[in-house]
């Protein structure tokens, strides 16, 4: 049975620290699904479609990664694609804790479906969305958080 991993978030943007959970856990699936989700309790700051974009090029030429978006419950995308593991990176206790609660009403939902913890590399830990986030707002330079390919003067540019 192929092993078909979905790594869920909002990406809002892709950072450097997802980008290293998704090539660490490479060897483990056959298959990672990153899967952007609508989250309703936040505002985007970046379109959709564009999220979608950055990531693919992040990952041009990886055949065993692609992109999708979902609006519902991961667990609902879990059994459309037959995946079996939920890929999650952690940066700190706050984040297992969440993870853990999440994780568990995940295994309630459909016993079917794994997840799994990656740690973040030390110099990913301060590494957020958020962050990036106020960066770009504040007109700075976040390129040193961002992956190869995708630059400060882009997000500027799509913020909504």
């Amino acid at each position: 049975m192929e092993r078909i991993a979905i790594f869920p978030g909002s990406f809002d943007p892709f950072t450097i620290g997802h980008e290293s959970i998704v090539k660490r856990a490479l060897p483990m699936f056959d298959k990672i699904i990153i899967m952007i989700g609508y989250n309703s309790n936040k505002k985007s700051f970046f379109p959709l479609e564009t999220r979608k974009e950055w990531i693919e090029r992040a990952f041009d030429g990886e055949p065993k990664i692609s992109v999708d978006i979902h609006e519902g419950l991961t667990v609902d995308f879990c059994k459309k694609v037959k995946a079996q593991y939920i890929l999650r990176g952690l940066r700190t206790s706050a984040d297992f804790e969440y993870e853990r609660a999440i994780a568990q009403v995940n295994k309630l939902m459909h016993e079917g479906i794994e997840s799994v913890f990656l740690l973040t590399k030390p110099e990913h830990t301060p590494v957020a969305s958020t962050i990036v986030r106020d960066i770009i707002f504040h007109d700075g330079n976040a390129d040193q958080f961002l992956p190869s390919g995708v630059t400060s003067e882009e997000l500027k540019a799509a913020r909504q």
